[in-house]
């Protein structure tokens, strides 16, 4: 697991915001794909869970851009 996160450290280190904005798409596109895939019976219970996820990452991340954003070098 170790050498799995100093990967994704190099890797990061490495890109620029276009491979973030594509590693992005694909993953919204591979989300589009499995909801097409959720029975009707589920959908509701999924689409609960995705709004949880957002919310506990969306939130993180904006804080971080805004504090990049009005930070004074």
């Amino acid at each position: 697991m170790k050498k799995l996160l100093e990967f994704g450290n190099r890797y990061a280190g490495e890109s620029t915001w276009k491979d973030f904005a594509m590693v992005k798409f694909c993953l919204f596109s591979m989300g589009l794909i499995a909801g097409i895939f959720v029975p009707e019976k589920h959908k509701r219970a999924a689409i609960g869970g995705a709004a949880a996820v957002f919310a506990a990452t969306y939130i993180p991340l904006m804080t971080k851009v805004f504090r990049l954003a009005f930070r004074k070098d």
